[in-house]
């Protein structure tokens, strides 16, 4: 199904870094839906300054406004279920996320370009626009980016 109208087929085009931003901040299920939702009123709010510009200042809105419209969201829904009080802030998963990121802040270039816009959201075509490379190309790299990451984090 292609989409006909042109705020329809923005959200085609950037649906995968929506869900991927929605997943980032809160988990999945229905919430994530409930985020989507947010984030494409707002961006449907922007469409006519979106769909004026070109694609890459493009991308870099909507992810700023769907940002923005999810941490807006949060802010204004109340947490039901409080933690308990001996719960730890998952010390040890901030530890395995902060320590993924400074191997991938040691890849050469493209590398950590490439991977920091995959974990953004972006498509292989806008990601290989943006190095330089194929589709092809830019998911063979993330194939060894991935294997080689893998192999430094479990030693």
């Amino acid at each position: 199904m292609r989409p006909q109208e042109p705020f329809d087929a923005l959200l085609h085009r950037y649906r995968g870094l929506l869900f991927s931003l929605c997943r980032h901040y809160v988990g999945k299920g229905l919430e994530v839906d409930d985020m989507l939702q947010e984030a494409s009123i707002a961006i449907w709010k922007a469409s006519d300054k979106l769909l004026s510009l070109p694609s890459i200042q493009q991308a870099a809105l909507v992810w700023k406004i769907a940002r923005n419209a999810i941490i807006d969201s949060l802010r204004r829904t109340p947490q039901t279920d409080p933690l308990p009080d001996d719960y730890d802030t998952t010390a040890e998963d901030k530890t395995l996320i902060n320590e993924l990121h400074e191997q991938i802040a040691l890849l050469d270039e493209p590398d950590r370009t490439i991977v920091r816009m995959q974990l953004e959201g972006y498509s292989y075509e806008e990601i290989g626009n943006a190095v330089n490379m194929t589709e092809k190309n830019v998911s063979v790299r993330l194939i060894r980016i991935k294997e080689k990451l893998r192999k430094k984090m479990i030693l």
